[in-house]
Protein backbone atom coordinates (compact mmCIF):
# COMPACT_ATOMS: atom_id res chain seq x y z
CA UNK A 1 0.00 0.00 0.00
CA UNK A 2 3.17 2.49 0.76
CA UNK A 3 3.95 1.89 -3.05
CA UNK A 4 0.85 2.93 -4.20
CA UNK A 5 0.77 5.91 -1.93
CA UNK A 6 4.28 7.19 -3.47
CA UNK A 7 3.06 6.31 -6.69
CA UNK A 8 0.04 9.08 -6.74
CA UNK A 9 2.03 11.42 -4.41
CA UNK A 10 5.20 10.90 -7.65
CA UNK A 11 2.26 11.89 -9.87
CA UNK A 12 0.67 14.93 -7.92
CA UNK A 13 4.44 16.39 -8.12
CA UNK A 14 5.13 15.34 -11.72
CA UNK A 15 1.29 17.09 -12.57
CA UNK A 16 2.07 20.39 -10.37
CA UNK A 17 5.76 21.08 -11.72
CA UNK A 18 4.03 20.36 -15.29
CA UNK A 19 1.57 23.15 -14.93
CA UNK A 20 3.75 25.03 -13.20
CA UNK A 21 6.37 25.50 -15.96
CA UNK A 22 4.04 25.06 -18.40
CA UNK A 23 1.52 28.45 -16.64
CA UNK A 24 5.37 30.74 -16.38
CA UNK A 25 5.73 29.09 -20.33
CA UNK A 26 2.50 30.34 -21.67
CA UNK A 27 3.01 33.89 -19.88
CA UNK A 28 6.33 34.11 -21.22
CA UNK A 29 5.22 33.68 -24.96
CA UNK A 30 1.82 34.80 -24.89
CA UNK A 31 2.85 38.15 -22.85
CA UNK A 32 -0.21 37.45 -21.20
CA UNK A 33 -1.48 36.00 -17.40
CA UNK A 34 -2.64 32.30 -17.81
CA UNK A 35 -6.46 32.11 -16.74
CA UNK A 36 -9.01 29.64 -16.55
CA UNK A 37 -10.50 30.20 -19.81
CA UNK A 38 -12.38 28.74 -22.67
CA UNK A 39 -12.67 31.67 -25.15
CA UNK A 40 -10.98 32.65 -28.55
CA UNK A 41 -11.65 34.71 -31.99
CA UNK A 42 -11.42 31.54 -33.94
CA UNK A 43 -11.61 27.82 -32.96
CA UNK A 44 -7.84 27.34 -33.02
CA UNK A 45 -7.61 29.74 -30.40
CA UNK A 46 -10.78 28.48 -28.46
CA UNK A 47 -8.93 24.98 -28.20
CA UNK A 48 -5.62 26.93 -27.49
CA UNK A 49 -7.03 28.39 -24.94
CA UNK A 50 -8.35 25.22 -23.72
CA UNK A 51 -5.59 23.27 -24.00
CA UNK A 52 -3.49 25.82 -21.81
CA UNK A 53 -6.42 25.82 -19.37
CA UNK A 54 -6.34 21.88 -18.72
CA UNK A 55 -2.59 21.60 -18.49
CA UNK A 56 -1.75 24.76 -16.29
CA UNK A 57 -5.22 24.85 -14.31
CA UNK A 58 -3.63 23.21 -11.14
CA UNK A 59 -1.39 26.16 -11.32
CA UNK A 60 -3.81 28.72 -11.68
CA UNK A 61 -6.29 26.82 -9.38
CA UNK A 62 -3.51 27.60 -6.20
CA UNK A 63 -2.92 30.77 -6.70
CA UNK A 64 -6.72 31.58 -6.90
CA UNK A 65 -7.14 30.19 -3.37
CA UNK A 66 -4.52 32.91 -2.07
CA UNK A 67 -6.06 36.02 -3.30
CA UNK A 68 -6.93 38.05 -0.40
CA UNK A 69 -10.07 38.98 0.71
CA UNK A 70 -11.89 42.47 1.42
CA UNK A 71 -10.37 42.72 4.82
CA UNK A 72 -6.35 41.74 3.48
CA UNK A 73 -7.24 38.52 5.17
CA UNK A 74 -6.98 35.15 3.63
CA UNK A 75 -10.14 32.85 3.44
CA UNK A 76 -9.35 29.38 4.88
CA UNK A 77 -12.24 27.86 2.90
CA UNK A 78 -10.87 28.96 -0.50
CA UNK A 79 -7.45 27.87 0.15
CA UNK A 80 -8.23 24.73 1.18
CA UNK A 81 -11.22 24.02 -1.79
CA UNK A 82 -8.31 25.71 -4.12
CA UNK A 83 -5.81 23.19 -2.90
CA UNK A 84 -7.99 20.02 -3.12
CA UNK A 85 -8.80 20.57 -6.73
CA UNK A 86 -5.17 21.38 -7.94
CA UNK A 87 -4.11 18.63 -6.29
CA UNK A 88 -6.66 15.98 -7.67
CA UNK A 89 -6.19 17.81 -10.92
CA UNK A 90 -2.81 17.92 -10.73
CA UNK A 91 -3.07 13.97 -10.58
CA UNK A 92 -4.78 13.70 -13.34
CA UNK A 93 -2.29 15.79 -15.55
CA UNK A 94 0.87 14.04 -14.19
CA UNK A 95 -1.37 10.48 -14.76
CA UNK A 96 -1.30 11.85 -18.51
CA UNK A 97 2.11 12.83 -19.04
CA UNK A 98 3.80 9.93 -17.78
CA UNK A 99 1.37 7.73 -19.35
CA UNK A 100 2.29 9.48 -22.79
CA UNK A 101 5.87 9.55 -21.47
CA UNK A 102 6.05 5.53 -20.72
CA UNK A 103 3.92 4.69 -23.91
CA UNK A 104 6.93 6.41 -25.60
CA UNK A 105 9.75 5.68 -24.17
CA UNK A 106 8.71 1.96 -23.68
CA UNK A 107 6.78 0.37 -26.66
Amino acid sequence: MTKELFLAAFLIGVGLCLSGAGTHLYQMVAKQPAMLRYDGKTFLDTLGHLLMSFICGPYIMLQLGWRHEQGGTLSMTSALVSAMVAFGWSFITGLLFMGAYVAIRYP
